[in-house]
Order: C-alpha cells, then structure tokens, then sequence
C-alpha cells in the first residue's frame, strides 16, 4: 500500500509520532490535536482488538485511508467519501490574485481567533492543540482574523494542507490560494510535496482546487466507527 493510501498511519508512525498515542498496532492522535485514529496497512484482527483497547469500549474512531470492512461488533456511525488531491509542481510559484495580501504567522496566543473562525466557517475539524500538528498562516481584517490555512497530516515526503476557511464577506478575492501558496512554500522547502482531502460533495472547494491545478489521486473515506461495548 502507498503510504498515502493510509496517511495517519503513516504520520503517526513517522514525523508526527511525538502527538501520537499508541496500543500496539493502532494509534491515534491526541484527542485535543485531532480525532483521526489509524490502523497498519495490513490489517490483523488484533489491531482492531488494541484499537478498541485504545479509544475504549463504545467509543469513536475516525479513520481515513481506503475503504475497509470493519469486524462484527463495529458499528458505522457516518462515511464521507473524500478526494484526495495532489499539488501541481508549479502550485508555490504561481502568482494568486491576492498574492500582495499581508500574511502573518499564527501562534498559540492566536487559537481562540482560529476556533472562532473555524465556528463561523466549517473547514472540518479544529481543535485546541490542532496548530502544534504545523505551521499555520492567517490574513486578518481591521484587527480580526478572516482567513487560514495550515499543516495537518504529515508523513514522509507529504504535507497536507488543511483548515482553508475564509469569511463569507472576503470570499472571491483570492485569500484561501494565496495563503495555500505560502503554506505550501515551506512543505516544499523541506523537501515535501503538498496534498490535500475534501469531501467529494464540497463541489465548490474542488472547483477552486482544480482551479489551482491539483489533481485527484484517488477517492477514499473517512468512517467514524463505533467500537464495540
């Protein structure tokens, strides 16, 4: 399996394995960074026994990776059928429309700023310590933060590019493609290539990434599983 077809694992097991909490073979991150959890590219029943050990009996593990069939017990409470999509070669020397635009660094001390904006604009999941997983950049407006994107899911030789919100009201002048574009010149500066997930039914955030010229690799899932009692 290409690491890529099962990025948690691969980030959890690698670079970001520090936010990682481990039961053998199933890992997950730490539950105020992020709620995926993630299991080996070969699956054993034993690692689905450490996974329930790991986010307890009833509990809930998000997976994203292919589709897999879950063993007797587990219960799907959702599945999003989720695009994963490559950056061009070309995505961080491109020239956006807002590519002046005054960019800042986000810091801890900016979190509740960036829970705020994500409430307003339902990116996908945020949490507290969600901004330790990378480097996080932000545009703001008359002193409020109106626009991020940052790092998420890291493993060898990939970053993903994540969190990409902007308020309603400063929509259309091109602020989610200039902040990509500055998030992804240090994933490629490392030596990284930049990567991205959106839902399939998110038609207008696929329109805008095609728009910037990345590619679909391949469609996946992400499936919130109930673990048995």
């Amino acid at each position: 399996m290409d690491p890529l077809d099962n990025p948690v694992w691969h980030a959890l097991a690698g670079p970001q394995r520090e936010l990682a909490m481990v039961r053998g073979r199933a890992a997950r991150y730490l539950v105020e960074v992020a709620p995926f959890a993630a299991l080996p590219d070969v699956l054993e029943p034993e690692a689905w026994d450490e996974l329930r050990s790991l986010v307890g009996p009833g509990g809930i593990a998000v997976l994203a990776r292919e589709a897999i069939v879950p063993p007797l017990g587990w219960r799907a409470l959702f599945r999003m059928p989720t695009a994963q999509m490559i950056a061009p070669p070309d995505f961080t020397t491109a020239r956006s429309p807002s590519a002046d635009v005054a960019i800042e660094a986000l810091g801890p001390r900016d979190v509740p700023e960036m829970l705020a904006l994500v409430a307003r604009t339902a990116p996908g999941p945020f949490a507290e310590r969600t901004i330790e997983l990378g480097t996080y950049l932000g545009v703001r407006h008359a002193g409020t933060l109106i626009a991020m994107a940052g790092e998420r899911i890291r493993l060898a030789g990939h970053t993903e590019l994540s969190a990409v919100c902007t308020d309603a009201e400063h929509r259309g002048r091109g602020l989610a493609s200039a902040l990509m574009r500055a998030v992804a010149t240090g994933v490629v500066a490392r030596g990284e290539m930049p990567f991205l997930h959106v839902v399939t039914d998110n038609t207008s955030a696929i329109r805008l990434y095609e728009t910037l010229g990345f590619t679909t690799r391949r469609v996946g899932e992400v499936v919130g599983l109930r673990a048995p009692e």
